[in-house]
């Protein structure tokens, strides 16, 4: 049977699609990479994302229990209009090669063609039977990515504290940026386009950022009941512009390990090292408020040679490969 989960999930909703995730996560992932929290998959379910809504799927089993899930998002900017994206398609394990997972589709496919989108996208971990029940549906690999793992004490300890061009100076702050860096900080976020398109095969468009988009992005994560810490550089010679950022994510304050979000630098302050430096002062900020974070994690397009080759030298390692795959329907 399938159900649509309400909005607001209750929590025994909540509970039982958070024990599907984490029995996929503990059978499909190595080890090493920590289990989802609570409180991510909670946020997640009850509050929407700032550039759509969300379908969350239900397939429930003759005793109740729930034995997959699907979460859908579908863009509302009127230029993804016509595009989704897959957030997560997980069969409990025990429940696999039942057709589970197909009915699953079934039910996401006629939500696409009801809501007019010809194209869905979504990230997973290669050479897994993610990657095989995918390419059965005609999903293609437009992008491979790796995942990346820095420990945080390791870089800390063999990376120097970074020094800046005369000229430059840091800043950062935690959730929402401040009234003083906002228009500079969107500004920042522009340079976006030109550094992380992911793919020109891919049918998304990266959406154009302004105060009022970044300020909710951060909040959306505060909602959701996770942690945005933020370093800058800032050109004093230009009223304080932006010219490099960092961010890292905190799904839930517990987590041991922290997800990167975006490295920029603007056009005109490349290949001055600023991209190593912000991160590293990133680093020094997160270990003296969250110490309890032991890891970062970053996700990085195999042909990204330039972001590659810093984060080398930042420690990172891979850990495992992914793709990032779309249908065209």
């Amino acid at each position: 049977m399938l159900i649509t989960l309400g909005s607001p999930p209750s929590d025994a909703e909540t509970d039982a699609w958070h024990a599907v995730i984490s029995a996929a996560h503990v059978r499909d992932l190595p080890a090493s990479a920590p289990e989802p929290s609570r409180t991510e998959t909670a946020g997640k379910l009850r509050i929407p994302p700032v550039s759509g809504r969300n379908a969350h799927l239900v397939a429930v089993g003759e005793d109740g229990a729930y034995e997959g899930v699907a979460s859908l998002l579908l863009f509302t900017d009127e230029a993804n209009r016509h595009t989704a994206f897959l957030d997560a398609l997980v069969v409990r394990p025990d429940a696999r090669r039942r057709g589970v997972g197909a009915t699953l589709w079934t039910a996401i496919r006629a939500e696409l063609a009801a809501q007019g989108r010809s194209s869905v996208s979504t990230v997973l971990e290669l050479g897994g039977a993610g990657e095989a029940f995918v390419d059965s549906l005609g999903f293609t690999n437009v992008l491979r990515l790796g995942r990346y793992v820095q420990r945080v004490a390791q870089a800390l300890e063999e990376i120097p504290r970074p020094a800046l061009p005369e000229g430059l100076r840091f800043v950062g702050w935690s959730g929402v940026v401040p009234d003083g860096t906002a228009e500079a900080f969107a500004r920042a976020h522009g340079a976006r386009r030109d550094v992380s398109g992911p793919s020109r095969q891919l049918d998304e468009h990266t959406p154009s950022w302004d105060v009022e988009r970044v300020r909710t992005a951060a909040r959306l994560i505060e909602r959701r009941g996770g942690i945005v810490l933020t370093s800058a550089v800032l050109d004093t010679e230009r009223d304080d512009a932006v010219v490099a950022y960092t961010e890292v994510v905190l799904t839930a304050p517990s987590d041991t390990r922290a997800l990167q979000y975006d490295t920029v630098v603007v056009p005109a302050h490349r290949g001055r090292g600023l991209g190593r430096a912000v991160k590293r002062h990133l680093l020094g900020r997160l270990s003296e408020l969250h110490p309890g974070v032991r890891e970062i994690r970053t996700t990085v397009a195999d042909d990204n040679a330039s972001m590659l080759a810093m984060n080398e030298a930042l420690g990172y390692r891979r850990e495992r490969p992914a793709g990032l795959f779309q249908a065209k329907l």
